[in-house]
């Protein structure tokens, strides 16, 4: 009887290959960092720009939930010959007379009027500002209020008093409201009562300067005609109410009203505002592929410099599969290392601005997801040609050549 001896070979368990794989990151940590910065930086401007978009979107619809998405707004539109329409003076309590509608408030532009800081100022610097005449209650239906001062009631409207928009007040370089503060609209003074806080779902009202119906046909010679009407629908039947209010707001001519609920076009204008995102989403591509060129680099040096590791561990009977996944692993670790301090930092800088911004920190799961699974996919191809190199050295190769 003889006996055969048989030699069993051994597969690494995954605690010993994690181990071998790490023993590389540690004796050589500076680099290592250095290799892993490129994918850090790459995932974190990802996780920023995807964290950043999504928690100001966050932002902006809970914004408009609070000021209500309820808003509707009728504006005139333009001729067939291309001239600018006129709404009807009868137009807002015609809509009002719509069931569902809870709220109609109107303003006016005042086309012949500028608004200046004084009478010496020229003509031609307008700063782009509006005069426009508008109805009493018309801040409930915008969900805003007065920063300072006074709106207009019953007595101010009547006479020579205007409120400024929040970008208004700017503009013309005033921050409060002083006794007898006055401006030059139209050819003569008008006493300011207050200063409004900006109206998100009217931002036409932030660059006007108002003043009440009754003052505007009397100072300014204003015609009476509405050009936007603000009312408020019932939640549920907003739809149906959007479809009704060209005919009624003017039945003669329909085509030349213009309807738009300003919530949806704010969310409109987010979504396109996301669209830049692309761009940085390239460069935090840039990043990654210089990412990978540097951890490709550190494992091509790695394994010249550890031949002799080599061909001990190939002469004490390690398998060629057993170094490949031994360099593979490593690449592997670098790069999920990368991605993780990139998840951080980028998730970090999200949170720091969101709560500057007052948001809700919001990281989409595509953002760190993606950004974990890029790093180790870069890990695993940067590191698979100096991990098929260091599987092929035979023992007798690498240690010759040490």
């Amino acid at each position: 009887m003889t006996a055969t001896a048989t030699l069993t070979r051994r597969h690494l368990q995954l605690s010993d290959l994690i181990r071998l794989a790490t023993v590389g990151l540690r004796t050589r940590k500076l680099r290592a960092g250095l290799s892993a910065l490129g994918i850090a930086i790459g995932v974190a401007a990802i996780v920023a720009v995807l964290g950043l978009s999504a928690s100001s979107q966050a932002g902006l619809l809970n914004e408009i939930n609070q000021l209500g998405t309820n808003l509707l707004t009728v504006s005139n539109g333009q001729t067939l010959t291309g001239g600018t329409a006129e709404l009807p003076t009868t137009a807002p309590g015609m809509i009002g007379r719509i069931s569902a509608v809870q709220q109609v408030q109107s303003a006016g532009t005042i086309s012949n009027a500028n608004a200046y800081r004084n009478p010496y100022i020229p003509a031609v610097d307008t700063n782009g500002l509006t005069v426009q005449a508008a109805s009493l209650d018309l801040l409930p239906a915008l969900a805003t209020t007065v920063a300072q001062g006074h709106y207009l009631n019953a007595a101010t409207a009547q006479e020579p008093v205007a409120v400024l928009g929040a970008a208004t007040a700017q503009l013309l370089g005033i921050d409060r409201i002083y006794n007898a503060e006055r401006i030059w609209i139209g050819g003569q003074w008008f006493y300011v009562a207050g200063i409004l806080k900006p109206a998100v779902l009217a931002t036409a009202i932030d660059t006007s300067v108002l003043v009440g119906y009754p003052a505007a046909e009397k100072y300014l010679s204003f015609d009476g005609h509405p050009s936007t009407i603000y009312l408020r629908a019932e939640t549920d039947r907003v739809n149906a109410v959007d479809n009704l209010l060209a005919a009624t707001a003017n039945p003669q001519s329909p085509s030349e009203v213009n309807v738009s609920q300003p919530s949806d076009a704010l969310v409109a204008q987010a979504e396109a505002k996301s669209a830049l995102n692309s761009l940085f989403l390239g460069l935090g591509a840039v990043a990654l592929l210089v990412g990978a060129v540097g951890v490709a680099n550190i494992m091509v040096i790695s394994v010249l410099e550890r031949r002799s590791e080599i061909g001990l561990r190939r002469a004490l009977g390690a398998t060629r599969g057993q170094i490949r996944g031994q360099f593979l692993s490593e690449a592997i670790l670098l790069g999920l290392l990368g991605g993780a301090v990139g998840v951080a930092l980028g998730a970090a800088s999200t949170a720091v601005y969101a709560h500057t911004k007052h948001w809700a920190t919001v990281i989409p799961t595509e953002a760190w997801v993606g950004g974990i699974a890029a790093s180790l996919i870069i890990g695993a191809v940067a590191g698979l040609i100096p991990a098929l190199r260091a599987a092929r050295l035979s023992p007798t190769q690498a240690l010759w050549s040490v």
